[in-house]
């Protein structure tokens, strides 16, 4: 019997990459999974089977998490499905690296809409279904210790996703609900693939800075999720958890 036996989580953003890995990871464990995606409905759908393949249960759920009535979809889902909810986990996120000259209004709103709104969004749907002992699990991102250059926009997003989880493991603590983020550095996914990160300078130069000498990888995320979405950190909530082999 798996550690999240009989439980149920939301993954955000669980077509590709991290999230379709702490997907793969919750089911593994014993929970069923609402796999949501927000363009690629292919790639929901292969997680979806790969997941019920290896004997898990899991559903594709397409929602924008920057609207409030997608966000109550998401929620709907894993009631409607499989009768209850226990995690939540708001992966969902985008970036993109631009300096000051480039600031944009329109970047600003696609990153904080995304990477901000979206995880309030899930979390207000999601809270009056979560009973004691559930778990809601930000992804975060070590941006916020590194404040590399030309992130401005992206660190500020993920410097609030830090402050809200401090302030919602506060306000539903009492509640027996616990709130953490996870916090990676720089992880090889089909985006940092696209977005050019991998084979690059900056890649080169975020191994130098790593004491464990290596960029992670999705298989590096998924265990400490699933750590925080199990009763083993049930003495765990408002915690920020670097992910990054060391580099800070």
């Amino acid at each position: 019997m798996g550690k999240l036996q009989d439980k149920v989580a939301i993954v955000t953003g669980a077509s590709k990459g991290i999230g379709a890995g702490i997907a793969k990871a919750l089911a593994a464990e014993g929970a069923a999974i609402v796999v949501n995606y927000a363009s690629s409905k292919a790639g929901a759908e292969k997680a979806v089977a790969e997941i019920t393949a290896a004997g898990g249960k899991a559903v594709a759920v397409g929602a924008d998490v920057t609207k409030e009535a997608d966000a109550g979809k998401l929620v709907d889902a894993a009631i409607d499905n499989f009768g209850r909810l226990d995690v939540v986990v708001n992966n969902s996120g985008v970036y993109e690296f631009a300096s000051v000259e480039n600031n944009t209004e329109a970047l600003y709103r696609r990153m904080f809409d995304t990477n901000v709104l979206g995880p309030l969004l899930v979390t207000r749907a999601a809270s009056p279904h979560l009973g004691k002992g559930g778990s809601i699990i930000n992804i975060g991102s070590a941006v916020t210790r590194l404040t590399p250059a030309e992130s401005a926009i992206y660190t500020g997003t993920k410097g609030a996703v830090d402050a809200i989880t401090g302030v919602l493991s506060r306000e539903l603590g009492p509640r027996g609900i616990r709130v953490n983020s996870v916090n990676p550095g720089m992880v090889e996914t089909e985006g940092t693939h696209t977005a050019g990160f991998i084979g690059s300078d900056f890649q080169g130069w975020a191994e130098g800075q790593t004491p464990l000498g290596r960029i992670g990888q999705v298989s590096d995320i998924a265990p400490i999720v699933t750590f925080l979405a199990s009763d083993d950190a049930g003495w765990v909530t408002g915690e920020l958890i670097l992910a990054t082999g060391g580099m800070r």
